[in-house]
């Protein structure tokens, strides 16, 4: 799989807020995401190079406007310090194409401690029937 052939067809079709986000680090406003209320079974998968990366039963409600999971499925993002705008933050980007999702946080409110704060227009859903 040629990926930066994916990531050049992909960048084609995509909205310039997609672009944005997924490729220079933006954040969606919060409360605007289409998964937000997303809660059938299924997997959230990069926009980008459709890699699976949460499992539904991995979200919770976080109430702070972005889908939040407590955990990524195995070897599915990779972690990137991130120190703009004066602050150092844990980035998550997806481990095959490196597109930015959102961010990690230590105040999750499961057994993980984990919040992954992520961004809907990094991501897409598939059903499991």
């Amino acid at each position: 799989m040629d990926i930066e052939k994916i990531v050049e067809e992909k960048k084609k079709v995509l909205t310039n807020e997609e672009k944005h986000v997924l490729f220079n680090g933006g954040t969606e406003a919060p409360f605007s995401g289409k998964l937000l209320n997303e809660h059938r079974d299924g997997m959230f998968c990069c926009k980008v190079c459709n890699t699976q990366l949460f499992a539904s039963h991995a979200k919770f409600d976080s109430d702070t406007g972005w889908p939040s999971f407590d955990q990524a499925l195995p070897n599915a993002v990779e972690y990137v310090d991130d120190t703009q705008f004066g602050m150092t933050r844990t980035e998550v980007r997806c481990a095959t194409c490196h597109a930015h999702l959102g961010h990690i946080f230590d105040d999750g409110p499961t057994d993980t401690g984990k919040r992954y704060c992520m961004n809907s227009v990094c991501m897409e859903f598939q059903e499991i029937a």
